[in-house]
């Protein structure tokens, strides 16, 4: 690996902050989901009294980040990827000024990883909007959206950016189509035409995003943007060239957006692949020029699980958003997670290449972990083996990818360091950290922080620039 290469863990605000209602910070979608992308349509768009949100507490980053910062730094991570949370900068989305409080605590953040040396990667939307967007708008399904958003990003961009050098735009963007409320506050439960909406919505954030990335290379021509999708790529379910097709058009869910990312245009397929799903984009005069000088400096995904194609073989209609996410077809090769997600390290490889041979841009990954249940136990030791297995196998397919096959990656970040609270099911208890926070999916505990066995592990990874895994 290289020396510079970006050895991390990620975070996100909405799943770690906490503090939801302190320093100025209005209510997002995140804050009304009390079981996580499982309640992608909350009722009412309202806070339940009777309820406890995860969100509402996180791991309370906002009040501990120095102590979890240090521990960072004990681990001797190269490189943060955080997010910022909208509605701590705009807490409707539509105000005029930002929220200085907001923005102050930002700029501590990034002064105490300047302090510990280490390089903030930040996303600018992750799984969290003012829900008062959703309300008064429907989300990213309505056009104004783009200018609330660009309008916010412009602010962080020209608050941080000597203070930050590497940014996403969005957060897996390809799961506006997967999970809508979660990615793009869409609510789209009973409509005849479900696609419609995902699909406009996502236009709406291509351009959104295009224009942020010109303004900041425009700018600011110093700073790396990028954008990010879920890594979702998946096999064919038999030799059957039929099968063949259906894992064309399965992966295309997913370059579909990462053409755009970097090529700056719709792909060929745009057309045929909308009107099968009946959809009827509307643009705007200048959309496409817009999209054309919005091309990223380096190409962001996640991975956790590789699909079986078709995704919904039987044509239900009524297919969960889980489903959507995971498919409906079991792989017969691969052991599954706690939680039904397949585990598959050749897959990371496979993805690495697909991407980068399709595109040969640098490619960070920028999320992978293992969720599990973790036991503290009565010495305070956390004993995770079964994240270090998970780990050591996905960053030895990694290697092989850059010093084998000869892929470009700039770095990768751990999901999630510290345990945080789940976007699928908003348990923190689904833990992900080499550090354990002691809480519980009802918000007992101290909040205290603990080192797993993971922790001393990948501090060694980090330390041998991967060679001792």
């Amino acid at each position: 690996m290289k020396s510079t290469f970006l050895w991390g863990v990620a975070t996100a605000a909405n799943q770690c902050e906490g503090a939801w209602q302190e320093g100025g910070k209005g209510i997002s979608t995140a804050d009304i989901l009390y079981d996580g992308t499982a309640g992608e349509y909350p009722e009412n768009l309202k806070i339940y009294p009777e309820r406890y949100y995860t969100y509402h507490t996180g791991n309370d980053f906002y009040h501990r980040y120095k102590e979890d910062i240090a521990l960072m730094k004990e681990m001797g991570i190269k490189c943060f990827r955080m997010s910022i949370a909208w509605t701590r900068i705009y807490p409707k989305g539509i105000e005029d000024k930002p929220n200085e409080e907001g923005l102050a605590f930002y700029d501590r953040v990034f002064d105490e990883l300047k302090k510990q040396g280490i390089e903030p990667l930040v996303t600018i939307s992750h799984y969290e909007m003012p829900l008062y967007l959703v309300q008064a708008y429907g989300g990213w399904k309505h056009r104004c959206v783009i200018d609330h958003y660009v309008k916010y990003a412009k602010t962080i961009l020209d608050r941080f950016h000597e203070k930050v050098n590497y940014w996403i735009t969005f957060n897996e963007m390809n799961f506006i189509s997967t999970i809508p409320f979660c990615a793009g506050g869409l609510l789209i439960r009973g409509k005849d035409n479900k696609e419609q909406d995902m699909f406009q919505g996502a236009h709406h954030q291509l351009v959104a995003h295009a224009l942020v990335t010109a303004y900041s290379h425009g700018s600011y021509p110093d700073l790396k943007i990028g954008c990010m999708v879920c890594g979702t790529l998946a096999y064919a379910q038999t030799p059957n060239p039929q099968d063949a097709l259906e894992q064309l058009e399965c992966d295309r869910e997913t370059y579909y957006y990462t053409d755009v990312f970097v090529r700056g245009r719709y792909p060929n397929y745009a057309d045929s692949f909308l009107k099968k799903k009946q959809v009827v984009l509307q643009k705007q005069e200048g959309d496409d020029e817009i999209l054309a000088k919005g091309k990223v400096d380096f190409l962001a995904f996640s991975y956790y699980f590789t699909r079986i194609a078709p995704i919904n073989p039987d044509n239900d209609p009524d297919l969960t958003d889980n489903e959507r996410m995971l498919g409906k077809l079991e792989n017969p090769y691969l052991q599954r997670t706690q939680w039904g997600w397949v585990i598959d390290p050749v897959g990371f490889r496979l993805a690495l290449n697909k991407f980068y041979d399709r595109y040969q841009i640098p490619l960070f990954v920028t999320e992978n972990g293992l969720g599990a249940r973790d036991v503290l136990c009565e010495d305070k030791r956390i004993h995770d083996d079964y994240r270090i297995d998970y780990l050591r196998q996905h960053i030895r397919e990694l290697k092989k990818a850059v010093e084998i096959d000869g892929v470009d990656v700039m770095g990768y970040t751990s999901w999630s360091g510290i345990d945080l609270v789940s976007a699928t099911t908003a348990q923190i208890t689904k833990r992900y950290g080499h550090i354990y926070v002691d809480y519980d999916d009802q918000g007992n505990g101290t909040g205290n922080r603990f080192k797993k066995d993971s922790f001393a592990w990948y501090k060694r990874v980090i330390e041998t620039n991967g060679e001792q895994l």
